[in-house]
């Protein structure tokens, strides 16, 4: 997992970014039932500090197929949104068949 922090207040950026990651270890893999950040599914956390704060997260699903793709990148929006200084989060799927749309459908 890469981290990085997009942001000039380096300490408050760090604790909020193992907010977001201890968040997402609330959200399941619906078939295994297992953290998607124990399954190495969280591929990226990104804060972004431009007025707003924003959670970047990249989820590479095991599967390119997989059903719950979306199911599981909805829930990630949710629940980093839902992190006391986190405005907005932005989540990216890649490496599934349809990562654009899951993508695009998700930040709505």
């Amino acid at each position: 997992m890469i981290i990085k922090i997009a942001s000039e207040v380096i300490i408050m950026s760090e604790e909020l970014l193992e907010k977001v990651k201890e968040a997402l270890k609330k959200v399941a893999d619906p078939h295994m039932g297992i953290s998607i950040v124990e399954m190495g599914l969280v591929e990226n956390i990104e804060i972004e500090d431009k007025g707003e704060t924003i959670a970047k997260i990249t989820i590479r699903p095991t599967n390119p197929g997989c059903m719950s793709a979306a199911r599981m990148a909805m829930d990630a929006r949710n629940v980093a949104e839902q992190v006391e200084g986190i405005d907005r989060a932005e989540i990216t799927v890649e490496g599934h068949m349809m990562a654009d749309a899951i993508s695009e459908m998700v930040n709505k």
